[in-house]
């Protein structure tokens, strides 16, 4: 059964993926709501738009913001935060607290990780986008995991989206077409329950979206990987409070379910 879809909470709805999101959301004629920490910023960066103090690390905050959503976009991350462990507090910690804070609610999730999401071998590389992955899997909502190439290293040819699967990709995107590919994927039937790649290539925009969704592998039910993911990093080697986590999105979704 399709799911209807009309309010969008938009997370990281002011940074340079979250805005051109949102006024993508606009133009498919859905309603997006920003969850922002600071509102007199946001009102600057996206005039018109429905705006919802809130803060990722909050749960509270959270569960007024996430209340009435039909679909979430999620393209959070800690790039200017200089804490050590930002990554775990934001790019996962945020995850799992917003799967909180919906307290069964079930919407639609379009989460933006990374191409090097499951990458051990590139420098730099942390596995924790690749953890806040897992506890969507786990929750059993609804979702699509899209994982951009490299932002802007693409000319103005390169419209010819590539989705592949497996962690092998490796290329540059635009930054609008990482943000359209997000609203799509919650309208798109075939993008439900899939886990990709995107790059671009020369050639031409997609013309048809439920095709392009549509020759892609579903992620495996029950598992906590995408479909073809390398199997490097068991869940029985992560550290406890990784796996408590797991845990307890889990015993929620069972609750809910």
């Amino acid at each position: 059964m399709s799911q209807k879809i009309t309010d969008v909470l938009m997370v990281g709805a002011t940074g340079s993926i979250g805005q051109l999101a949102v006024r993508a959301a606009e133009r498919h004629g859905l309603r997006p709501r920003a969850l922002v920490r600071e509102v007199r910023r946001a009102e600057r960066l996206l005039p018109g738009v429905e705006l919802v103090q809130g803060d990722l690390e909050d749960v509270a905050s959270l569960r007024r913001a996430v209340s009435g959503a039909d679909a979430l976009i999620l393209t959070h991350g800690s790039g200017g935060d200089a804490r050590a462990d930002a990554r775990a507090h934001v790019d996962y910690g945020g995850v799992r607290n917003i799967l909180e804070a919906l307290d069964g609610a079930r919407p639609r999730v379009a989460l933006m990780t990374s191409v090097y999401a499951t990458r051990s071998d590139i420098p730099g590389a942390t596995p924790w986008k690749r953890r806040s992955e897992r506890l969507l899997r786990a929750s059993g909502l609804p979702c699509t995991i899209v994982r951009p190439g490299w932002f802007d290293h693409a000319g103005p040819t390169q419209r010819r989206l590539v989705l592949e699967q497996g962690g092998t990709a490796d290329g540059g995107i635009a930054r609008d077409q990482i943000a359209e590919t997000l609203v799509r994927s919650l309208l798109t039937g075939t993008a439900l329950g899939k886990t990709f790649e995107l790059i671009a290539a020369e050639g031409e925009e997609p013309s048809d979206w439920t095709e392009l969704f549509g020759t892609l592998k579903s992620d495996e039910s029950g598992s906590v990987d995408g479909v073809l993911d390398p199997a490097d990093l068991p869940v029985e080697a992560e550290p406890q409070t990784v796996r408590a986590d797991l845990d307890a999105v889990r015993s929620l979704n069972e609750s809910s379910g």
